[in-house]
């Protein structure tokens, strides 16, 4: 079978599967114990990424106690979330005021709701991160709050479900968020991966606490100080697994307000290094990119 007959076989069956209306869930519901050829990962020409060597390096645990009260506790955690933003690019947060009995109801919520008591504790926490990230760049702590990172929260519900054959395919393949900031809750069963100095890093999921990463929009407007990476899910034995991601932008359709590199960050030596868009512009060129293995924010350099 030559390579225009594949595709042709993999398109046919790709319509099958989608006039069935039963989506991936339909299929473990029919007991598959072999992974369509439709879902079978091909490997990546772009990855180069080394498999190996990632329980050497450990994300940066975050701890927000008492923020709020001691002053010198919160310059050191700034400094800790600069580092971790201009570095790994995410980082997770514990203490953080949500209620364990909120994360784990948010978690169970996937399969049924509890969106908008949890969407309210996450637009608390997005805000005090904002502020923290506005000080790690030595502006007010408004900042970007006041630039309206903060103004649109969407949420995403993951329900990954047990794979017969996890080597054959991704949970998620690799890419960057197009948003100001992401916060993910996962579950115990883990799959996360980071990748940091050409290494796929495990997220190993940890009790009450909450995964926070930069999005594309964040090193636009930072200059590259704080850096958006590139994560994937592998596909896993065991399951299902739950994750619910929120990510922060300005999700305002026909919102014309222009978004650069911040001019405070910016000098003689170290010119803006990105075009100005608009978000809308930038997720629109997103979607019509798709996951090609190439970061959208090359588009916007200058």
């Amino acid at each position: 079978m030559g390579s225009t007959d594949t595709i042709d076989s993999i398109l046919s069956e790709r319509i099958a599967f989608d006039e069935t209306k039963a989506g991936v869930k339909g299929l473990v519901d029919a007991g598959i114990n072999k992974v369509p050829s439709l879902f079978h990962h091909q490997p990546d020409r772009f990855d180069k990424a080394s498999n190996l060597g990632n329980k050497n390096h450990v994300i940066p645990v975050i701890d927000l106690t008492d923020i709020d009260k001691d002053p010198s506790k919160r310059h050191e955690i700034v400094d800790t979330v600069k580092e971790a933003s201009e570095t790994w690019g995410f980082f997770q947060v514990v203490n953080h005021g949500i209620p364990l009995s909120v994360l784990e109801e948010m978690k169970n919520g996937v399969k049924r709701d509890i969106l908008l008591k949890y969407k309210k504790h996450i637009m608390e926490l997005g805000i005090l991160l904002f502020e923290l990230l506005s000080e790690a760049l030595g502006l007010n702590q408004n900042h970007l709050k006041d630039m309206g990172c903060a103004e649109g929260l969407a949420a995403i519900g993951h329900y990954y479900p047990a794979c017969p054959e996890p080597q054959l395919t991704m949970g998620t393949a690799k890419h960057s968020d197009n948003d100001f900031l992401t916060v993910l809750l996962q579950d115990h069963i883990g799959g996360l991966q980071v990748l940091y100095q050409d290494k796929w890093i495990d997220i190993t999921p940890a009790h009450g606490a909450l995964v926070v990463n930069i999005g594309d929009l964040l090193q636009l407007i930072t200059n590259d100080r704080f850096k958006s990476v590139e994560h994937r899910v592998l596909a896993n034995h065991v399951g299902p697994r739950i994750s619910v991601a929120c990510f922060f932008s300005t999700f305002v359709r026909g919102n014309s307000k222009l978004y650069g590199p911040i001019k405070e960050l910016l000098s003689e030596d170290n010119p803006p290094k990105y075009k100005e868009t608009t978000v809308s512009d930038y997720d629109a060129y997103c979607v019509a990119k798709g996951l090609d293995g190439t970061s959208a924010l090359a588009h916007y350099r200058i």
